[in-house]
């Protein structure tokens, strides 16, 4: 990584981000960042130490053919574990100028990687299998909620479940009011939020026989259209307290699905959607108004900057992770190497919701230490999102 001449931190200074000493400091050492890679072939959980910026490999996901990727799974933290959920499955074909990827069919598998022992465990599946689902942990469970079940069609569904550690079993939870795919899922307030998606009113879904129209278009899509539109700009909330949910309208307000939503300090944060995960600056919710907007001294065109990184660099990755006020970025970025090949690079970018706007920078970039085995020499893809651990003392 050395050899690239990145114009980044070598190890965090969390002092200049704004940080508190003390308390702030030992959260922060005590945090590991999981996210799972697919590196050709192979399925990788890889894992982030921010309190010492290394970046280390932990593992292949087990129980993954040979030849094989997992893509639209869900990675989340429960205490100290980590559940890899669900997902598509597709064979990788290697040949000509890029690799071709076979859907292969829709896992309901669970997978559970115990951080402090580093040992893998396979858990009771899914009741439905799903890919491109709503997940988060909520009161100490973990929720799950809408996907796609077939490989056939685009159409989401409305179930949902909740997994019990303890019990080691999933339970199935009411259905929502939608159908969803590509929503978001995080907890809130103590409720379990699935955000925007490709979503239609499970009414519009099963309304009657369908009228043609003078223009060709027939009265039943053009409801489900008109349905479509509302429904993709909502949240359903599941309130676990009560068992039941409830419909948020307006609360995403785009068209196109979110990519991901964390909450820090009762506050919701998103970065961009699911065609552009960074928009140029990060968002806040404002639940009273229920509307998004620019968070003070957020804006960073291109995270990119933050580093010296040679202008030709593309970003292959970014996923985002809340821990204590801040917000950790990482990112992967494609740069040319020798003999006219591409390698990636990983960095770490952080943001402090905190910080006092002119009195401490809100922005850091960390270029993370790796070992020798670690180095990525190859091309690296994400296909899902990253989770955060708090390790007990």
């Amino acid at each position: 990584m050395g050899s690239l001449h990145c114009d980044v931190a070598a190890s965090p200074s969390f002092s200049s981000t704004g940080s508190s000493g003390g308390a702030g400091d030992n959260v922060i050492s005590s945090v590991r960042i999981y996210a799972c890679f697919a590196h050709g072939s192979s399925n990788i959980l890889e894992c982030y130490e921010p309190g010492a910026n290394t970046w280390r490999r932990v593992g292949t996901l087990p129980g993954i053919p040979d030849g094989h990727i997992l893509k639209g799974f869900a990675v989340v933290a429960l205490g100290e574990s980590v559940y890899v959920i669900g997902g598509r499955l597709c064979k990788r074909e290697h040949g000509g100028a890029a690799d071709t990827d076979i859907d292969v069919g829709v896992r309901a598998d669970v997978l559970r990687y115990d951080v402090r022992r580093g040992e893998w465990q396979h858990c009771a599946p899914l009741l439905v299998p799903r890919f491109d689902f709503a997940c988060a942990p909520c009161r100490g469970r973990i929720c799950v909620a809408g996907g796609q079940c077939s490989l056939s069609g685009a159409r989401g569904t409305a179930a949902a479940e909740v997994y019990e550690e303890e019990k080691g079993q999933w339970s199935a939870l009411p259905d929502m009011s939608t159908l969803r795919y590509k929503c978001v899922g995080v907890t809130w307030q103590g409720s379990f939020h699935v955000v925007g998606g490709f979503a239609e009113s499970t009414l519009a879904a099963s309304s009657g026989d369908p009228l043609l129209t003078p223009g060709g278009t027939t009265t039943m899509s053009m409801t489900m259209l008109q349905s479509s539109a509302l429904e993709r700009s909502s949240a359903e909330v599941f309130h676990c307290s009560r068992g039941i949910w409830e419909i948020l309208p307006g609360m995403w307000q785009l068209d196109v699905p979110p990519n991901q939503i964390v909450a820090v300090a009762n506050r919701l944060f998103s970065s961009g959607d699911c065609l552009n995960c960074w928009k140029g600056h990060v968002e806040v919710y404002d639940g009273e108004l229920n509307i998004w907007s620019i968070w003070d001294h957020s804006a960073m065109p291109d995270l990119s900057l933050l580093a010296n990184l040679p202008s030709s660099a593309q970003r292959l990755y970014l996923t985002m992770a809340a821990v204590g006020t801040q917000l950790f970025f990482l990112a992967g970025y494609q740069v040319p190497s020798g003999d006219d090949g591409f390698r990636t690079v990983s960095l770490v970018h952080s943001f402090d919701t905190s910080a006092a706007p002119g009195l401490a920078p809100a922005w850091s970039s960390y270029q993370p230490k790796m070992e020798s085995d670690d180095i990525e020499d190859g091309s690296k893809e994400l296909f899902s999102q990253c989770c955060s651990v708090q390790l007990s003392s």
